[in-house]
């Protein structure tokens, strides 16, 4: 009898933990569904890194614009810009561009408007936690990498409840480090400069174009 309800157990917690994938899995189609509707996106975000053991702690804004695959980002001082071909890092700082072959089979491009499906690919997911963030309902899916030697141990990506779009993203490395980006501004559909996607060589004459293709 002992053994029977042990099985029954198991067989229950095996049942409820693939209720609860499907419901994640659910959700994140509709975030994944919601964000293909749009024809742009423009993005403010914080971006903190933390390592308590290093102590290290460190917090900056970014902001992205994203139509389709094509992208522009201005991250740590630094512009990268995606023109569906090729990918262009501004340094303004040390006045210099990099300029590379977009490779789409390079699992390592994640490009910013990947951020938003990055997920269905190469994670298993789960149900986690639910939070009300300044009167905000945020639902937060657990995503583990299915290889066990990734450099992800964990992802923790918050989607508000009612407008299914992703609030913020939690990232844990195995070495500790936290590294967690918000959406503190989302705005769709917005009517964007004409070459905001174009790479105007012109505007740099005085710039080293250090070309990678």
């Amino acid at each position: 009898m002992k053994q029977v309800i042990t099985m029954l157990l198991l067989v229950a917690g095996i049942a409820i933990q693939a209720q609860n994938s499907a419901k994640a899995e659910k959700l994140l189609n509709q975030v994944s569904n919601k964000v293909s509707s749009y024809n742009n996106m423009v993005i403010d975000f914080k971006y903190s890194l933390e390592n308590a053991s290093e102590n290290i702690h460190q917090e900056t804004r970014g902001d992205a614009s994203i139509k389709g695959d094509k992208y522009r980002l201005n991250f740590m001082g630094t512009t990268q810009l995606f023109d569906g071909e090729k990918v262009y890092t501004i340094i303004p700082e040390d006045e210099e561009i990099n300029i590379s072959n977009y490779v789409a089979e390079d699992e390592n491009n994640i490009t910013p408007s990947k951020m938003f499906t990055f997920y269905e690919d190469g994670y298993t997911f789960a149900m986690d936690k639910s939070k009300n963030i300044n009167g905000r309902n945020i639902q937060f899916v657990k995503l583990t990498p299915k290889d066990s030697n990734a450099d992800v141990k964990k992802i923790l990506l918050g989607i508000d409840e009612q407008t299914k779009n992703i609030y913020n993203l939690i990232q844990t490395q195995p070495n500790g480090t936290t590294i967690t980006i918000t959406v503190k501004s989302f705005k769709t559909d917005q009517s964007l400069p004409k070459k905001i996607f174009t790479f105007d060589e012109s505007r740099y004459a005085n710039y080293y174009i250090n070309r990678l293709d």
